[in-house]
C-alpha cells in the first residue's frame, strides 16, 4: 500500500460546511460563557478536524481572540488540526509491547502506510498513532484499529489486518 502523508497542505472544508453547519453551531452558543470547548467538539464532529479557517470562523463568531481558540485546540489531545483517517491505528508501546516487538510493528506500519506517527494516509483511510498501553499486555505486542484489538501481532500479519478495513 503506498500513500503519501498529509502534512502542511490540508484539504479545506467545503463552503457549505463552513457556511451552514458551522454557523448553526456557533449561533447556538454565541454569547454563552465557556462555550468554546463545546463549539470545538461539535465543529470537529461535523468537519472531522479543526483547520485554521474553522478556528478563525469560531473565534469571530464567539467574539474571542483566535489565539484563545488555537490555544485550546493545541492543548487538548482530543482536538486535531490534521484530517484523520477513517480507521485509526494505535500501536501500543507500553513496556510489554515494546519488549515484545511493538517498535518493529510501528516501523513496519510507517513503511507500509508511508506516514509518520501522527500522520494520515493520502486517501484518508488510516491514521497512525502511538499509545502507551491498551490494557492487553498478555497479548503483546498489540495494536488497535478503531475498536478492534489485535494481539501477538507479527509484521507478516499487518497486510492481512489492514486489508480488513476499506
Amino acid at each position: 500500500m503506498t500513500a503519501q502523508k498529509i502534512e502542511g497542505t490540508q484539504p479545506e472544508p467545503s463552503e457549505k460546511i463552513l457556511g451552514e453547519g458551522l454557523d448553526k453551531i456557533i449561533a447556538e452558543y454565541e454569547g454563552k460563557p465557556g462555550a468554546l470547548i463545546l463549539v470545538l467538539h461539535k465543529a470537529q464532529n461535523l468537519i472531522g478536524y479543526l483547520p485554521r479557517e474553522v478556528q478563525r470562523k469560531i473565534a469571530d463568531g464567539l467574539s474571542i481572540p483566535l489565539s484563545d481558540v488555537a490555544g485550546v485546540v493545541t492543548f487538548y489531545s482530543f482536538f486535531t488540526m490534521v484530517p484523520k483517517g477513517r480507521h485509526s491505528i494505535k500501536v501500543c508501546l507500553g513496556t510489554s509491547c515494546y519488549v515484545r516487538g511493538g517498535q518493529k510493528l510501528l516501523e513496519e506500519l510507517k513503511k507500509k502506510l508511508d506516514v509518520p506517527v501522527g500522520g494520515t494516509t493520502e486517501d484518508r483511510r488510516f491514521s497512525l498513532e502511538v499509545v502507551r498501553c491498551i490494557g492487553a499486555c498478555g497479548l503483546s505486542p498489540a495494536l488497535t484499529v478503531g475498536e478492534d484489538v489485535f494481539g501477538r501481532v507479527k509484521n507478516i500479519k499487518l497486510g492481512e489486518i489492514l486489508g480488513k478495513y476499506n
